[in-house]
């Protein structure tokens, strides 16, 4: 991403207004713009795990909970249709699955120790960093959910080049580290449940480390490489076969409890379309708040501040559309849990 350069006339009396107002009203336009831009531009790139998802905003003044409807396939009709006759008709099988929109965020206090000439600077420079924490926590709300996914695939120990099946986390080594063969069975799990690809590509979201193994094979194709390199989702690193991998820092990592002795376990999910959905209210999905000096119980104007609020809910809507990998790395001893 871009640095971005400050137009210092669009702060020209802000000291004077972080002095005297008490609400974000007391900025320019101008000002308000830049800061919520800002928080978005920082917030965005973090949202690696957001954009595979359905999206089902709730309406505002409708509550925090929404229904998902998931309608179960028919099976096939082979039986050849008599003339003149109407066959019976079929009963359509639906659950639902409700998901509870609850509302994050931070905020950081500014005081009148910092220079004020250079305070505006300051609420940028907080506004970056609370950009930052809003995209990882919010990417973090939908990830967990999609890491208690049902289908897993553990990655096997290998021996003097013998694989071993794995079938708990804990019994994991540092041999079992992601592979293409894996993901190939991953694929195929997928497409034996007829789960769409997401545009034309199934869909990995991989942790940098396990990201490290996988890119040593020489099938792997960079990104920048693609015939439409523009037509890349946020964070894509390259494709295999028919998959393409996102690469994101935030992937689900474990270590301790129920892991191999020292070793961090990874996950890799494969993901088609359908897999899981996201909500916000509207209105409500990323707010930036900026509190001038004076604000609230403040009278010597001692105290600013800089925060964000939104709301996030994510659910998995059919399971057998997703396929969660874990594996070790060459990098597990070093890495923590997140």
């Amino acid at each position: 991403m871009s640095k971005k350069r400050l137009d210092l006339q669009m702060f020209a009396d802000a000291s004077a207004q972080l002095q005297n107002t008490t609400a974000s009203g007391g900025m320019t336009a101008e000002m308000k713009t830049y800061y919520e831009k800002t928080l978005l531009d920082l917030a965005e790139p973090a949202l690696v795990h957001d954009q595979f998802g359905d999206s089902y905003p709730i309406p505002a003044n409708s509550g925090k909970t929404i229904e998902f409807r998931k309608y179960e396939a028919l099976p096939k009709a082979t039986t050849p249709l008599t003339e003149g006759v109407t066959p019976a008709g079929q009963a359509l099988t639906v659950s639902a699955i409700t998901a509870e929109v609850h509302q994050y965020g931070g905020w950081a206090a500014l005081t009148d120790m910092l220079d004020l000439t250079a305070i505006d600077d300051n609420v940028v420079q907080a506004t970056k960093v609370l950009g930052s924490q809003a995209g990882r926590t919010l990417d973090t709300i939908v990830r967990d959910i999609l890491a208690g996914g049902t289908n897993v695939i553990y990655a096997p120990k290998v021996a003097d080049g013998v694989e071993t099946a794995v079938t708990s986390r804990a019994t994991l080594d540092k041999t079992a580290q992601l592979t293409v063969d894996l993901i190939d069975q991953a694929v195929a799990m997928l497409q034996t449940q007829n789960a769409d690809p997401i545009g034309d590509s199934y869909v990995a979201i991989v942790h940098p480390y396990t990201s490290y193994d996988i890119r040593k094979d020489p099938n792997w194709i960079e990104a920048h490489k693609y015939a439409a390199p523009e037509e890349i989702f946020n964070g894509e690193i390259g494709k295999i076969n028919n998959v393409r991998f996102v690469v994101s820092s935030e992937a689900k990592i474990w270590k301790g409890t129920g892991c191999p002795s020292g070793l961090a376990v990874f996950s890799t999910l494969v993901l088609g379309a359908h897999a899981y959905a996201t909500t916000e209210l509207e209105g409500g999905g990323l707010q930036h708040i900026v509190k001038q000096l004076g604000y609230g119980d403040d009278p010597l104007n001692q105290r600013a501040s800089v925060g964000w609020k939104g709301m996030r809910a994510a659910e998995r809507l059919v399971e057998q559309y997703m396929v969660r990998i874990e594996s070790v790395s060459s990098y597990s001893a070093n890495a923590a849990a997140n």
